[in-house]
């Protein structure tokens, strides 16, 4: 088991909205935020999309930018604001103050703009270091690209510089904005499906690609109650495993799914049965909704907790994935509900049958984040 870390802070920006207060409430509201394209420059403009709902101009105003940032900087450093505030650190001090950050497309959407010139804040830890450097409060700050893992990676690894001792706290997620040649490479896939994704359904076809970031603020438990901080949750456990089983499908019965949520759930110190709700990877892509169904009745068996996907409300947000739904998690556990599965309508005898939501005390919830090549990731959040 791990020491107790706390989360004392946590900010999303999604196709859902702008901070917690707005993803909260289409949450319980099961309101969907994909859509048709709006700001993005692509031909693809039959591919269903979760935006973010505001454009680059209106972001750089809201946050005083004057100089040109990518797109993942921009929602990145959105929902870094909101976590720093709420997490009330002693910024300046002398503690070290890592930021651990996920992404994969980076600055490509000014790249697109420039080629065949690539824009100086094209690579992915550029992208990192502008967000950073528009607070000025991190000691360093490092970039996790595992695709749809790295944000729930980057959580895990900043879990462990507060267990080894590196850091007293230290600020994780991810940022991921769409990008045309991000849209593309998955079209190339043909996995996009060209209506609202209906994951773990027996019609689904695919999936919906989405953009947003999510940062949580962990701390060593004694740190936070040294300073009075109110731990939103706990993070009990986390667990990642690659079965490098093919560079883009998931094998057939889930095995790095289920090592990662094996581990998770010894790293917490908890039992297949304490886990109250598992918000799903579930993309509504054919293969990925039967290999994960297969991990999960592998751990689970004929004792499965409620199950969904967010992934239907806020379209696949790749990188930023896990950190997004890790605070989708929070707030369940807050406010004591599921999230429903929204798109849902005919069972597929081989996938799970997600929830229908609800109101419902939580006590563990289990994460998932699964990316390219198998590189799977679990995080086990806990009401604090």
């Amino acid at each position: 088991m791990i020491p107790r870390i706390a989360i004392t802070g946590a900010g999303v920006v999604s196709a859902l909205g702008c901070g917690k207060s707005e993803n909260l409430a289409a949450l319980k509201q099961c309101r969907c935020g994909i859509s048709s394209v709006r700001y993005l420059e692509t031909k693809l403009r039959d591919c269903p999309v979760g935006e973010v709902p505001m454009s680059d101009s209106e972001i750089s105003k809201l946050l005083s930018i004057e100089k040109t940032l990518p797109r993942t900087a921009l929602i990145g450093i959105l929902a870094l604001k909101e976590a720093l505030e709420e997490a009330g650190l002693p910024l300046g001090d002398s503690s070290p103050l890592p930021l651990i950050s996920g992404t994969t497309v980076g600055g490509m959407d000014l790249s697109e703009k420039t080629y065949p010139e690539f824009s100086k804040y094209h690579d992915c830890g550029a992208t990192t270091d502008a967000t950073a450097a528009y607070f000025g409060c991190f000691s360093y700050a490092t970039t996790i690209s595992t695709a749809c893992s790295s944000a729930a990676n980057a959580i895990g690894f900043g879990a462990n510089l507060i267990r080894c001792g590196r850091a007293e706290r230290v600020v994780a997620g991810g940022a991921e904005s769409l990008s045309s040649y991000h849209l593309n490479g998955f079209n190339s896939l043909m996995i996009l499906d060209r209506a609202n994704c209906k994951p773990f359904d027996l019609n689904r076809a695919g999936l919906n690609l989405g953009e947003g970031a999510g940062f949580v603020v962990l701390e060593r438990e004694e740190s936070a109650l040294r300073r009075g901080a109110k731990p939103l949750a706990w993070l009990g456990g986390f667990g990642n495993a690659c079965d490098a089983f093919h560079q883009t499908a998931s094998s057939e019965n889930g095995e790095g799914a289920f090592r990662a949520m094996i581990q998770a759930l010894a790293c917490a110190g908890l039992r297949p049965s304490d886990i109250d709700y598992v918000n799903a990877h579930g993309t509504g892509t054919p293969n990925n909704d039967a290999s994960e169904s297969a991990a999960l009745r592998r751990i689970f068996g004929d004792k499965m907790p409620p199950i969904s996907s967010t992934k239907a409300l806020t379209g696949h947000t790749t990188s930023a994935s896990g950190s997004i739904e890790a605070i989708f998690s929070i707030l369940a556990l807050q406010h004591g509900f599921i999230p429903a599965q929204y798109a849902f309508s005919a069972a597929d005898p081989a996938c799970i049958t997600p929830t229908a939501g609800g109101e419902k005390p939580l006590r563990h919830v289990l994460c998932n984040a699964f990316g390219f090549g198998g590189n799977d990731s679990s995080l086990i959040l806990s009401h604090a």
